[in-house]
């Protein structure tokens, strides 16, 4: 229940008085990419996988999630009433700029995140039933820090729900139901560990790459649209307080190894 644990934690914003989701969302990327380049590609490559079929399985992976994000984007489109071949209304077109300015973009970046983070946590269930199965001790020890580092991940998960359009209560129900991959990982991973271990590599991969392609293609992007010094500095803050809260986790968890 360690993805539980971790997703509870973002509950307290649940009903947070949030000044600004924009100013999370960039605290996303930073917090997203320090867990692809300083947690999940590490760990992939501890685990004895070769640079070359990693760094493959993520390339495939960004590929898929452009194509799904295609998809999901040719399916909203086909789903408005207004035919895009005439000419747009003036009060419709500043509303939708309106509510692009804000961030909102149907659900495709929140849909990604929820995919790549139940992969994730699919694999992270993996990781502890191998090691209750080595030794008791040694399974509490890994729960604890898998809980530990799943925390600063959910909270930005959290945050890309509500910049993707979700509601507060269903950005907590989505992530809080995705982290229960974690359980179901773990219990396939209890009764088949070794054909389960053939699937850590690509998992960890497709993982990897739903968060890069999020944090570059979309939640970086939405950043840009305020362009003025101070928001560029408080992005960059935000950012920097994102990266720092993954690598000072690590440092606690590991002393600083």
């Amino acid at each position: 229940m360690g993805g539980v644990a971790s997703a509870l934690v973002a509950a307290f914003a649940l009903y947070a008085k949030l000044s600004s989701i924009e100013r999370w969302v960039a605290f996303a990327v930073g917090a997203m990419l320090a867990v692809v380049f300083l947690d999940i590609l590490p760990h992939a490559l501890s685990d004895g996988a070769t640079p070359s079929s990693l760094m493959a399985w993520v390339l495939g992976g960004v590929l898929f999630f452009f194509f799904l994000e295609k998809l999901v984007i040719w399916r909203h489109s086909h789903g408005d009433l207004t035919p895009h071949s005439q000419t747009p209304d003036p009060v419709h077109s500043a509303h939708d700029h309106h509510h692009a300015h804000q961030g909102h973009d149907g659900g495709r970046s929140g849909l990604m995140v929820l995919i790549g983070d139940s992969l994730h946590n699919a694999t992270d269930g993996v990781v502890i039933a191998a090691a209750f199965l080595a030794d008791f001790r040694l399974g509490v020890v890994t729960s604890l820090a898998i809980i530990a580092h799943e925390i600063p991940q959910e909270v930005s998960d959290f945050f890309v729900l509500l910049h993707s359009g979700y509601s507060r209560r269903k950005a907590f129900l989505y992530n809080l139901l995705s982290s229960l991959a974690m359980v179901v990982g773990g219990v396939v991973a209890f009764f088949a560990l070794e054909r389960a271990e053939a699937y850590v590599t690509p998992v960890l991969a497709f993982a990897a790459a739903s968060m890069l392609y999020v944090a570059v293609a979309d939640l970086i992007p939405a950043l840009h649209r305020r362009f003025s010094l101070s928001d560029t500095l408080q992005q960059m803050l935000m950012i920097g307080l994102g990266i720092g809260t993954v690598t000072l986790t690590h440092a606690l968890l590991h002393g600083g190894h």
